[in-house]
């Protein structure tokens, strides 16, 4: 058959659109199906226990709003994150930068190191964290031989565990994406600017940090809404009298018993983080790098 001939024959038919949206349903059916199973059932049935139990109403919501106790918790838990984001951030960007401008090989050790901290047993890093922390533990030694205090300090049991702790464990959720966008900035572009006559403090804020405003945007909504959702940590650093709403619902449902406030306190939370994440996309996107 000649090439002219072969040209003269008839193109198949395209499917209808209704097909390959069909065919396109049937690929991803599997991770559908994955998705309400897993997430969209749990959700529902939370939601459903909120305002059947113990009555059918909207109880819950109202005792969980109308006492102070548990407006306080919810205080608290937005205080603690808001703290440990803030942390992560004035530690986590100097941190990228280094890795971001560091030779090769130092970056990877130094990478491999934070990856590494995520690795360790969570239960391990915060028992570590109540020895160095105690009265007789590392830190209050060191301060004491220092002469820098008179009696140790009470590092236990506060807002100042917690946020020493959570610190640390969410360190890496936000020098990883701060350093992956770090080193996409072409350094001439600082240069240039610093031979404008730029300062290092305008290359820093009228340069840098906007190129890299999605990046840390993604790394606060990731360690602020990690850290409104920890369990572990506070509830061994932080004590009763700093109680976040996370070991509030634990112990609603296996103290108390009471699974339908329980159910609308996680709501509640589930509902407020949802609110930051879709205001995170409304100001800086879906995309977290620059």
């Amino acid at each position: 058959m000649t090439t002219a001939q072969m040209q003269a024959l008839p193109l198949p038919n395209p499917p209808p659109p209704w097909a390959r949206r069909l065919r396109d349903l049937w690929a991803i059916l599997p991770a559908l199906v994955l998705v309400i199973l897993l997430f969209v059932v749990p959700v529902l049935a939370l939601l459903l226990r909120s305002v059947t139990e113990p009555a059918p109403g909207l109880a819950n919501y109202a005792t969980f709003f109308g006492g102070t106790t548990y407006l306080k918790v919810l205080g608290n838990t937005f205080l603690v994150a808001g703290l440990v984001t803030g942390a992560t951030l004035l530690i986590g960007f100097p941190t990228a930068w280094f890795l971001a401008v560091a030779p090769r090989r130092v970056a990877s050790l130094l990478t491999g190191i934070v990856v590494l901290s995520m690795w360790t047993n969570l239960l391990a890093r915060t028992y570590a964290w109540m020895v160095l922390l105690q009265g007789t533990g590392l830190i209050n030694r060191a301060l004491l031989g220092l002469g820098l205090i008179a009696a140790p300090l009470t590092l236990t049991n506060n807002l100042i565990g917690v946020t020493l702790g959570m610190t640390y464990i969410m360190l890496p959720f936000m020098v990883l994406p701060l350093a992956s966008a770090l080193r996409t900035i072409d350094p001439s572009v600082l240069q240039a600017a610093s031979l404008c006559g730029a300062s290092r403090w305008q290359c820093l804020t009228g340069i840098l940090l906007p190129m890299v405003s999605r990046a840390i945007a993604s790394g606060a909504l990731m360690v602020f809404v990690m850290s409104l959702g920890y369990f572990v940590t506070p509830a061994l650093l932080g004590g009763t009298a700093n109680m976040m709403l996370p070991e509030l619902i634990a112990q609603l449902v296996q103290s108390l018993l009471n699974w339908g406030l329980a159910s609308a306190a996680a709501t509640i939370l589930l509902v407020l983080t949802l609110i930051l994440y879709t205001l995170q996309i409304r100001f800086f996107g879906s995309r977290g790098t620059a």
